[in-house]
């Protein structure tokens, strides 16, 4: 499978969202497998942790996001739940709960509930290591559009996700903690 050939199944190589999404992808796509070599005695799939990472946000074009050229109709939010059903349609099941569980740093029933967020009631919060250690990558690299995104310090994205909550916190310092990133 090449993620690549998927991507252009819903992007037009040469628009600011292809550029935008292969470009984060390949940077998150990289630190994942950098975090995964450290951490061989976890047994993480390499292969398809390079595969889901470049997959994880395939849902961004259906959402309104118009610095990166997406010019969808969902709030930005959904772009985890619409990757999932792509590649659900794609009969790509593990591949597609990357997509549905690397948003925020998870996003758990209760917090959809409490925030009257526009998901469906259930657990989105990264469950496998590989989930987990493309969740962790993605933090260090924003989407800023203009495809030069520089990676964020640990005191960048603790100061970013603090906001969301403590549980947030505390689950990030634990995957650097498990991954020594």
């Amino acid at each position: 499978m090449e993620p690549i050939d998927i991507i252009k199944k819903f992007y037009q190589p040469g628009t600011k969202s292809y550029a935008t999404l292969v470009h984060h992808s390949e940077q998150v796509t990289q630190k994942a497998l950098t975090v995964a070599a450290k951490v061989p005695h976890l047994e993480p799939d390499l292969d398809f942790i390079a595969e889901a990472a470049m997959l994880h946000d395939i849902g961004i074009h259906a959402t309104v996001a118009e610095s990166l050229g997406c010019h969808g109709r969902h709030p930005y939010l959904l772009h985890g739940t619409l990757g999932r059903k792509m590649l659900d349609g794609l009969d790509l099941p593990r591949h597609a709960l990357v997509c549905e569980r690397h948003v925020g740093i998870g996003i758990s029933a209760a917090d959809i509930v409490t925030h009257n967020l526009p998901l469906p009631i259930r657990d989105m919060r990264p469950v496998s290591i590989e989930e987990q250690i493309i969740g962790s990558a993605d933090k260090f690299f924003s989407k800023n559009g203009n495809g030069n995104g520089r990676e964020k310090t640990v005191g960048e994205i603790l100061a970013e996700i603090e906001s969301y909550g403590s549980d947030k916190v505390i689950r990030f310092k634990s995957w650097l903690e498990l991954f020594a990133a």
